[in-house]
């Protein structure tokens, strides 16, 4: 390889490694309804990418009637019974070009506003070491969009989070990474991300490789 590769890349989970973010519509849905409310598509979108405990707020506000961390379980244990039940729904390309980044020993990091062991679940997946740490939401103090996350990330991997890339499919996320200073390439899912702060949009991942990788890098970087 020609071109430098970066330090580590980072990679959000929900929509970006993994399609889940239906599941998590589906569960949302199922538990404001329980409280004899009503929750659309539009009003799902408004909390992708954002803090689990910050959406509690917003279904307290639709009236489901339990505690931060009761919605939180809720809708967790929800999300983790579908994957159990249906699989896991891996994005286009993630998986393979994750696998081609470990081969060519690039540190790598999960920096997602799940909880640990839904993040795990996922992890358990892979039928290859994955990662080499997860930041996960129930384990930070501030969540996307504060870039917290992924500083956190970076410092616990020993590298600079400018010589860092991250993959983002929300515009939350993408403000995350790309205020704590990442390398930060959108691939758009369920939300444009056309005026999210962003480096480079890729349609997919689908086909990209290792190679891809170090040239956007470099190319953001020169």
């Amino acid at each position: 390889m020609t071109t430098r590769l970066p330090a580590a890349v980072l990679w959000d989970m929900d929509g970006t490694l993994v399609d889940t973010e239906p599941y998590w519509i589906a569960a949302e849905t199922e538990l404001v309804e329980s409280f004899g409310g009503t929750w659309t598509h539009d009003d799902a979108l408004q909390l992708v990418g954002t803090g689990l405990w910050e959406s509690a707020a917003v279904f307290q506000r639709y009236g489901v009637e339990l505690d931060a961390d009761t919605i939180v379980a809720t809708l967790t244990q929800r999300v983790r019974e579908q994957l159990a039940e249906f699989g896991v729904p891996w994005r286009p390309g993630a998986r393979e070009l994750l696998g081609a980044l470990r081969e060519a020993d690039v540190p790598t990091a999960l920096v997602t506003m799940s909880v640990r062991s839904m993040a795990q679940d996922v992890v358990d997946a892979i039928p290859f070491p994955a990662f080499d740490l997860l930041v996960t939401g129930d384990e930070v103090g501030e969540p996307k969009p504060h870039p917290e996350p992924y500083l956190t990330a970076a410092k616990s991997l020993g590298v600079a989070i400018g010589d860092c890339v991250a993959f983002e499919d929300s515009p939350a996320g993408l403000t995350s990474a790309a205020t704590a200073g990442a390398v930060t390439i959108g691939v758009p899912n369920i939300l444009a991300l056309d005026d999210a702060p962003h480096h480079l949009l890729w349609p997919t991942l689908d086909g990209r490789t290792a190679d891809d990788v170090a040239a956007a890098f470099a190319g953001v970087r020169a």
